[in-house]
């Protein structure tokens, strides 16, 4: 499915966000690995034809391996000014090889890499996004197995939306939605049997009590903390005022880069509790 993002995007040349050369290596090397698979030549062909359709012009096949190698890079270094064509054609190309054989990168990692060169664009299937260039998401990793599917879409849906609301200048909402997310994420360890039984509690605080008191001196411990003191922060109406409203008189409205902030600091708590929910899961939980 094509990416969805404004047509101005289209026709735009940025001088302030570019595809980099070391950015563009990346790219490059991700079809070196992809042709690597088969027929080099074939494969630099088809990713050729997919930028210089997204530059507007027409690809013919080149009079040998090394270059449709040159030629496709020179097409790539054409659409450096302009991120979403560039991003378009990348993932277009990848997405060709759907039901095949073929193994090409999936969207976290394009995004990875345009998180480390600072592109200021973020592909959310079937949305290209435009982010600031400030912002620096922190990902979330392939959510464990014991996740149902209808689990994980919910995940992944909310995710998508409180960057989307970061995105539109709207953090409160951006940071209530990650809130809700980590909430949620917390339920998954009830019924998970400990040294000291089973987690009983139904909603955050009461988990991570329990969580926190069968795993003393634990980096969990830790992060457990942390935690809860950001969440219950962030539902004061004098802290964050996002849960229980804001205190008109006293309270503060939440910044674009306050929200930023709590937003990524919830995600890093997200990574870490998905990896030790899976850690207990395969442990068998009783090792805490």
């Amino acid at each position: 499915m094509p990416l969805k993002y404004p047509s101005s995007w289209r026709f735009s040349r940025s001088k302030d966000v570019i595809i980099s050369d070391p950015a563009i290596s990346e790219f490059f090397d991700l079809v070196g690995k992809i042709a690597a698979q088969g027929d080099r030549w074939w494969f630099f062909e088809r990713f050729k034809g997919f930028f210089a359709s997204a530059a507007g012009s027409t690809s013919y096949r080149s009079s040998s391996e090394s270059w449709a190698e040159t030629d496709l890079l020179a097409f790539m270094r054409q659409l450096a000014t302009n991120p979403p064509l560039f991003l378009e054609a990348f993932y277009d190309a990848c997405q060709s090889f759907q039901n095949t054989q073929y193994d090409t990168p999936d969207v976290e990692l394009i995004n990875d890499i345009c998180r480390e060169y600072q592109i200021g664009y973020q592909i959310a299937p079937p949305e290209l996004r435009k982010l600031d260039i400030a912002q620096e998401v922190i990902s979330i990793p392939n959510t464990p197995s014991t996740f149902s599917e209808s689990s994980v879409q919910l995940l992944q849906e909310s995710l998508n939306r409180a960057e989307q609301l970061l995105s539109e200048k709207r953090p409160r909402e951006a940071v209530q939605e990650m809130l809700w997310i980590l909430e949620s994420i917390s339920t998954v360890f009830k019924g998970i049997p400990l040294a000291s039984g089973t987690i009983k509690g139904k909603y955050f605080n009461e988990i991570t009590k329990e969580l926190r008191k069968t795993h003393q001196g634990t980096t969990l411990e830790r992060v457990l903390d942390w935690a809860s003191q950001l969440h219950g922060y962030l539902s004061t109406p004098t802290g964050g005022g996002v849960r229980h409203g804001i205190d008109l008189t006293d309270g503060k409205p939440i910044s674009l880069s306050d929200g930023r902030l709590f937003c990524n600091l919830i995600r890093s708590y997200i990574v870490f509790l998905l990896s030790e929910h899976e850690r207990l899961i395969d442990s068998g939980a009783g090792d805490a």
